[in-house]
């Protein structure tokens, strides 16, 4: 199966980093324009912008802070501006702050619900203004959800809801014949995953699925490169676990 994304641009956000780096890079290896999102590290996001133009693509960083809609709004714009059009969005932009119940305060709360949901919900309502037919989203949940893991009931929360949007939404974009799906990746190999983490803890996770290791973020751009492909067409509203048999 070859797949080709010549011509497509792609907003990628959370990309300065981790996974949505690994994401900006292998699409931009399969020839699309990438617009790489962050909202405090402009240096990193530049960095990856030189990497891409360093094999030939195109690319260019937009600061955007995804709670926020305004600034939801001013990505899809200089995207516009930028490349003149949007074919793929993946919400890959997430916080992660876990907390025994009696410890997560109202602050915590907020500030994970509106990155995670409200960033996902108002960047999917600005893709079904702007987004090309057949396009493609992928929007991120977490394999967590699967588990009783103490502590992260606030982040599984708001991935719970993420899924929710995925399968409710996928019959409104479907007369334009975009696909909207979500992966849940389980443990995976970036700053955000160790935080707060011991070197334990962390051996403890590979023990939980068949191959005895964590997940790459090469790992999870891989299945994003299928899930953005004209190849999964017939594949919308779906939630996929991609975690090496985690659960």
């Amino acid at each position: 199966m070859s797949i080709d994304l010549m011509g497509k641009v792609a907003i990628i956000t959370g990309s300065s980093r981790g996974i949505g780096k690994a994401i900006a890079l292998q699409l931009a290896h399969l020839g699309a324009k990438v617009v790489v999102n962050y909202s405090s590290s402009p240096d990193k996001a530049e960095e990856v912008v030189k990497k891409i133009h360093d094999i030939g693509g195109e690319a260019v960083a937009v600061k955007a802070n995804m709670g926020n809609t305004k600034e939801i709004e001013n990505l899809f714009t200089e995207t516009l501006n930028a490349f003149g059009r949007i074919d793929i969005l993946v919400n890959n932009a997430g916080l992660m702050k876990n907390r025994l119940l009696q410890d997560v305060t109202e602050e915590d709360f907020d500030k994970a619900f509106s990155v995670n949901v409200k960033g996902t919900f108002f960047a999917c309502q600005q893709a079904i203004k702007y987004m090309e037919d057949e396009g493609r989203i992928v929007n991120f949940s977490t394999s967590v959800n699967g588990q009783m893991f103490p502590a992260y009931s606030v982040y599984a929360g708001t991935k719970g809801a993420v899924e929710q949007f995925t399968r409710q939404l996928a019959k409104e974009f479907g007369p334009k014949k975009i696909t909207i799906n979500a992966i849940a990746p389980g443990p995976v190999n970036t700053e955000l995953f160790k935080v707060g983490k011991t070197e334990e803890q962390i051996e403890g996770m590979k023990k939980m699925n068949a191959f005895q290791r964590i997940g790459e973020p090469e790992d999870i751009a891989s299945v994003i490169e299928l899930l953005v492909s004209k190849q999964s067409q017939w594949i919308t509203g779906q939630t996929i676990r991609v975690n090496g048999g985690f659960i």
